[in-house]
Formats: C-alpha cells, sequence, structure tokens
C-alpha cells in the first residue's frame, strides 16, 4: 500500500473566479500544472488572454470566460454552458479599507456584494452542476483570509465578509458532506500580490503587517495556490468544513 498520496487532477475540471489577477491567476497556474483543465472566470479578457499563454506554455488546458460575478444572469448563463465542474476556487473579491466610523455605505455595500453574495451565488450555481454529475465528487476552495479568523484596524468590513466566508463554508461542508462534495477555505496573510503591493506603498502599513508575522515575511502567491492545489485533490479526502491558514503565525499570537 502506497501512504503518500499525489496532488493529481488529471480529467478535472476546475472553475476560478477573479482568474485574471493575483491570487486567481497563480491558483489557475497551479491546477493546470497538476493537471487540471482550467475554467478561468474574469471581469477582464486581456487578463484571460495573458493567463491564456501562460497556461498553454505549459501544455495546460483552459477555458475561458469572461464575466463579472456580480452579474448574477450572466453568471448563471455562462456556467450553464459548462457540461462538468469538479473543483471550484471562489477567489474573486477585493477590499477597500477605511476607519471604521470613516466607512462608506457604497464601500460596504460594494464588498458585501462581491466577497459575500457572488461567492454564495457561484458556490451555489456550482454546486446544482456537481450534484447533476453523481459519480463524481466535488471539490470547493472559499478564498477567505487570516482577516477571516482574527480582527484588524481599518479592516472591518472586510472582516465581516470573510468572518461569513467562513460560516458559509462550515454550513456548506456539513450540509454537502453526504453528498461527496468537500468545502474549506484558505485563508492568507497579506500575500505579494498586485491588491498588496499597492497597500505596502505605504511604509507604515507595510512595517505593522510585516511585523504581525512572526516569520517575518508575507506570503508568495505560491504559497497559496500550492495549498488551494491539495485541498482541491483526493490528497485531502478526509478534510471539509475547515481552513487551511497561510498566515506565518499571525494568528497563533
Amino acid at each position: 500500500m502506497m501512504y503518500l498520496q499525489k496532488i493529481d487532477l488529471r480529467n478535472k475540471y476546475a472553475l476560478v473566479t477573479g482568474a485574471g489577477k493575483g491570487l486567481g491567476r497563480a491558483c489557475s497556474i497551479a491546477l493546470a500544472e497538476a493537471g487540471a483543465s482550467v475554467i478561468a472566470l474574469s471581469r477582464t479578457k486581456s487578463d484571460l488572454n495573458k493567463l491564456e499563454k501562460d497556461i498553454k506554455k505549459i501544455k495546460g488546458k483552459i477555458i475561458k470566460i469572461t464575466c463579472d460575478v456580480m452579474d448574477y444572469e450572466d453568471l448563471k448563463q455562462k456556467l450553464e454552458k459548462i457540461k462538468v465542474i469538479d473543483i471550484l476556487v471562489n477567489n474573486a473579491g477585493t477590499n477597500i479599507p477605511e476607519p471604521f466610523e470613516k466607512i462608506q455605505q457604497k464601500s460596504m455595500n460594494y464588498l458585501v456584494d462581491l466577497n459575500l453574495k457572488a461567492a454564495f451565488n457561484v458556490a451555489q450555481l456550482v454546486v446544482k452542476k456537481m450534484l447533476k454529475n453523481k459519480k463524481r465528487s466535488g471539490s470547493i476552495v472559499n478564498m477567505s483570509s487570516q482577516l477571516g479568523h482574527v480582527g484588524c484596524e481599518g479592516r472591518n468590513i472586510y472582516n465581516m465578509t470573510k468572518f461569513g466566508i467562513e460560516g458559509l463554508t462550515k454550513g456548506m461542508g456539513v450540509e454537502l458532506a453526504k453528498k461527496n462534495i468537500r468545502v474549506n477555505t484558505v485563508a492568507p496573510t497579506f500575500v505579494e500580490t498586485p491588491m498588496v503591493k499597492k497597500f505596502f506603498k505605504n511604509k507604515r502599513f507595510k512595517k505593522f503587517a510585516i511585523g504581525k508575522i512572526p516569520m517575518g515575511k508575507a506570503a508568495n502567491e505560491s504559497d497559496v495556490a500550492t495549498a488551494v492545489c491539495f485541498l482541491a485533490s483526493s490528497a485531502s479526502s478526509m478534510i471539509t468544513g475547515t481552513s487551511i491558514i497561510i498566515d506565518g503565525g499571525w494568528t497563533a499570537q
């Protein structure tokens, strides 16, 4: 008997939302490296074209979908055309840091609509599709954050949405376990993505953030993408309803 299970995603179809940039792009390439056919969804066509070139360089397979996850009807219509989804990386999201007393209604509504409501809608549409393919198992990885586990000043709405994602993941994990669908999150600290590089231009904030990480450095994209591939694969077949926290020790303090 072999005890070490490999991360092998050949013959699997993996949908990644927010696939054009940052963590979504990294996860898409890593999934392709593990053998999955990637269904890359982004609202920016040029980003998808760049991703396609990168995936074709490694002889990977990609299906491109240009869509805004907040447009439910368009999302539903485009996902209906996809026959099989085995893996969902529910990644699309953003942050608008503001002090609590200065949080604008438009900021709050936008973050809730994108980080929570759209993530729920994508998950529900994908689960319905997964349930139709009863012979195939499903794995959903919701993109969370260390701020789905601990609070942070200036990021209250992001906290609210990511704690919501953690709650949704636990509920889905419990309910869908008997239906052969696993649901987990990855919860990174600050990762060297284009969004975080903008935040880190504020040297005071960068010093604060890195100072909170016992390992003394930000995560990189491959740290997160590798964990996503592990959760997507049968190597994690007994893991559901939980979170892999990739934070260099931030939340352990």
